[in-house]
């Protein structure tokens, strides 16, 4: 379905049972105001340790860990959100004849969506936050919620959410986008039509001769002749030099 280049799309967050965020969401989470901004944090994670008696240390690779997504949200009922589409005192008359969005329900709302433990899963629901070319499956590591208006009743009429969500990348989709080709680690290949192991081996190993080990790894009779659509498993070079 075509988009209508003449509206406005709104940042969503659709929420989701399953961790493969797979058919319809169970329900979504629009936002009022786009954010002005939006922040994502990569950051690699050395080890530490370092020697008595010494002056430094080496940086040692430990891992890569999971973007975060930080965003401000705001929730406001004060008539400002009609604004530009009837004036003040339109959006003013507007809200008083069929009434706006209560913000303590929609802040409850997007606490219920995105932080509050789901019976059915026993944890919180699996996110996805799309918004141009923003597309971020994620959980939600934490939100501040800062009521910073009033009405005469002391009642809440504007709100700003500042949130830090944490990807949530499927593993196996993480595998993919890592793209390890090192021979200490183990690999995972489907064979296609012309595969051959002593090539498999060359290219992982860097020594065909290694075709044999292979074979013995995944119990193959017949190794000439490799059934496409299967799973090959090529083991770290450790096990397959042993």
């Amino acid at each position: 379905m075509l988009k209508n280049p003449f509206k406005l799309e709104k940042l969503k967050i659709y929420v989701y049972g399953n961790r493969l965020r797979i058919g319809l969401p169970q329900d979504t989470f629009e936002a009022m105001f786009n954010p002005e901004s939006y922040s994502l944090k990569y950051e690699n994670a050395y080890q530490t340790y370092q020697g008595i008696n010494t002056s430094g240390c080496e940086a040692q690779y430990s891992l890569s860990k999971p973007q975060n997504l930080s965003l401000k949200l705001i929730l406001d009922d004060t008539g400002v959100a009609d604004y530009g589409l009837y004036g003040f005192a339109g959006a003013s008359l507007v809200s008083k004849l069929v009434g706006t969005q209560d913000v303590y329900k929609q802040v409850q709302k997007f606490l219920q969506l995105t932080c509050y433990m789901d019976g059915e899963i026993h944890e919180p629901k699996f996110l996805k936050i799309e918004w141009g070319d923003l597309i971020f499956d994620c959980r939600l590591k934490s939100v501040n919620v800062e009521y910073t208006l009033f009405n005469r009743s002391g009642q809440p009429i504007r709100a700003e959410l500042n949130t830090v969500f944490i990807g949530d990348i499927q593993d196996s989709k993480r595998i993919k986008e890592e793209n390890k080709n090192s021979p200490d680690l183990s690999h995972l290949k489907t064979i296609k039509s012309g595969d051959k192991l002593p090539i498999m081996a060359q290219e992982v190993y860097g020594n065909s001769a290694y075709y044999l080990q292979i074979a013995r790894a995944n119990n193959l009779n017949n190794f000439r002749k490799l059934k496409t659509g299967i799973n090959i498993k090529l083991p770290p070079i450790k096990e397959v030099s042993e």
